[in-house]
């Protein structure tokens, strides 16, 4: 007997927790309407927004910034996922006091390639040097514990290669916190944060849904999160294409990843209740700052929290490199919360 059995749902009941269906609706039309060339370009963007097109590599090493002694360390992310990182203690000696490290999508714990030529260059042709950073902090007396988040570095493949800006990677970040939290030494130590973009949008999330792990984290360094919505448009509309921001919602879900709105790290920047530091690039093209950062900020908890505006540039990538070069206001928050 032929098996004969019909589903009793439609595609789009599929979708409406998803993109609602209104926004499915439209994209349908949006693909019935859209040139091959521009569907090209939608598809492209939204592979970008879901899914890290290379591995940035771990180009540099602590030794490469005099931080001569250092281990490599990995550890379990909360599902299971292998992270590879460092633990570096203070040139100054072992202290008392540590400071988690994480990244931005597509970099690696060290920084970024650009440099190097393609495919780094298609993002952006500059060098990002994470490790400047670590050295300015160890030499201010504090030891590091830096990874790669899933899909990046050296570490593990997960969630079939996608990136959830945060929606995936906040397993990452509460990983990290068990690993320092059952450590024999390590917890012993006063703690403290330092996420950048999806690594920061990551760490709200892992407050939100795990507070109990972050109880006496003493303060979080979180420059440049961003909400997709923002970014994605923005890209969008560089390319003339913003009018079609439900036809990428909806290649980015083909794909297996979040929509845009799905990825907004307002969804859950309200469980920071540490003392906080954002900054971000006041005229990112990337991005529509001030109101996207602002938005975020705005809905961070903390009573404590201070937001920094990197002027004279519109390059996004400026902003990460900006406290390796400026360390004097990323220490001093430290020094105020750590000492």
């Amino acid at each position: 007997m032929a098996f004969a059995k019909l589903l009793d749902y439609k595609i789009d009941d599929t979708l409406k927790g998803r993109m609602g269906e209104d926004s499915f609706k439209k994209a349908l039309e949006q693909q019935k309407n859209i040139s091959e060339e521009q569907y090209a370009t939608i598809k492209y963007l939204a592979e970008f927004a879901v899914r890290p097109m290379f591995r940035t590599p771990v180009h540099k090493t602590p030794a490469d910034h005099g931080m001569n002694q250092w281990e490599d360390i990995y550890f379990p992310s909360s599902d299971g996922t292998p992270l590879e990182g460092w633990y570096i203690p203070s040139v100054k000696g072992e202290s008392d006091k540590l400071i988690i490290i994480n990244h931005p999508m597509p970099m690696s714990r060290s920084g970024f390639t650009g440099h190097f030529g393609e495919p780094f260059s298609n993002v952006d042709t500059l060098e990002i040097d994470f490790v400047a950073h670590m050295k300015h902090l160890s030499e201010a007396g504090y030891n590091i514990l830096t990874y790669d988040l899933r899909n990046h570095g050296n570490s593990g493949s997960a969630n079939g290669g996608i990136c959830g800006i945060g929606r995936y990677e906040w397993r990452d970040v509460v990983g990290a916190q068990n690993y320092v939290n059952k450590h024999p030494r390590l917890s012993k130590m006063t703690c403290a944060l330092y996420n950048r973009c999806t690594g920061g949008n990551a760490a709200y999330e892992a407050m939100y849904r795990h507070p109990e792990l972050f109880e006496d984290i003493k303060c979080f360094f979180g420059p440049l999160t961003v909400s997709m919505t923002a970014l994605m448009r923005s890209f969008a509309g560089l390319m003339g294409l913003e009018k079609y921001m439900e036809l990428m919602d909806f290649e980015q879900l083909k794909l297996g990843g979040f929509t845009n709105e799905e990825m907004r790290p307002q969804n859950y920047a309200h469980a920071v209740k540490a003392p906080y530091f954002m900054a971000q690039v006041l005229e990112d093209d990337w991005t529509d700052n001030p109101n996207d950062a602002q938005e975020i900020f705005d809905n961070i908890s903390a009573s404590e929290k201070e937001l920094f505006w990197i002027e004279g540039t519109n390059r996004r990538f400026d902003g990460y490199n900006y406290f390796g070069l400026y360390p004097e206001k990323m220490l001093a928050f430290f020094d105020k919360y750590m000492k």
